[in-house]
């Protein structure tokens, strides 16, 4: 883990990585959307509105993704004080913010004619909701102790907290019987309800995503470590 707490030897690999990630992911989202809207079959109860989970699916999962990455960084940042992960998990909180509101747009979008309501206060949309004022909360926070030159143990720790409402979103179809369906695929029990013609283009659709998020990601990181450069030498010639 501290092999990449040198911030050059991290750059050294980011920025190849950077392009790599960003061209494969997006290669792989044009072929799997490609695929998803034009090749796969109609679902056979939700008709073609159900297309739009290409979209909201790896949107959801993104956003549980980034809250994570939030809250693993910030325990290495409050417990091996590495030096790079408080870079890490601001980088991740804006496109998780993003992500989010997809999610939540691209869902009310296929809520509307397959549920008749554009939003219902059920649980999972409920806790998607909470989980975008999260994000946005944190940035502030973020922001904000930034701008006091503080180390970001206060925003660490609101990291981490929020880690909380992730079962919730996972378990809450679980939980409470309401309008959003239950979980379709089960990575930990590797079943799936969705048939294999709608499910491969899904799957690389989501995968596709979660690179070009990790493009992103790196992205901001590099940026944010240019930025840490040019403030220290700009202190060093005031004083």
């Amino acid at each position: 883990m501290h092999l990449f707490a040198n911030p050059a030897r991290f750059l050294k690999i980011a920025r190849p990585l950077t392009a790599w990630l960003g061209w494969l992911g997006g290669a792989m989202i044009a072929g799997a959307l490609a695929w998803g809207l034009f090749v796969a079959p109609a679902e056979r109860f939700q008709g073609e509105s159900a297309r739009i989970l290409y979209v909201h699916v790896p949107a959801a999962w993104l956003a549980m993704a980034g809250w994570t990455g939030i809250a693993v960084a910030s325990l290495i940042q409050l417990v091996w004080r590495h030096p790079l992960a408080a870079v890490a998990a601001r980088a991740i909180s804006v496109p998780g913010a993003l992500f989010t509101a997809i999610c939540l747009a691209s869902g009310s979008l296929w809520g509307k004619p397959t549920w008749g309501t554009y939003w219902e206060w059920d649980g999972r949309m409920t806790s998607m909701l909470v989980l975008l004022f999260l994000f946005l909360a944190y940035i502030a926070l973020a922001n904000a102790e930034r701008e006091k030159a503080g180390e970001g143990r206060l925003t660490a720790i609101f990291g981490l907290v929020g880690a909380v409402n992730l079962p919730i979103i996972h378990y809450s179809v679980v939980w409470w019987n309401t309008l959003h369906q239950p979980q379709s695929i089960s990575f930990i029990r590797r079943t799936s309800t969705i048939d294999a013609s709608m499910l491969w283009p899904l799957l690389v659709s989501a995968l596709g995503f979660s690179l070009l998020f990790g493009a992103v990601v790196l992205m901001r990181m590099r940026a944010e470590l240019a930025r840490n450069k040019v403030e220290a030498r700009l202190r060093r010639m005031a004083s």
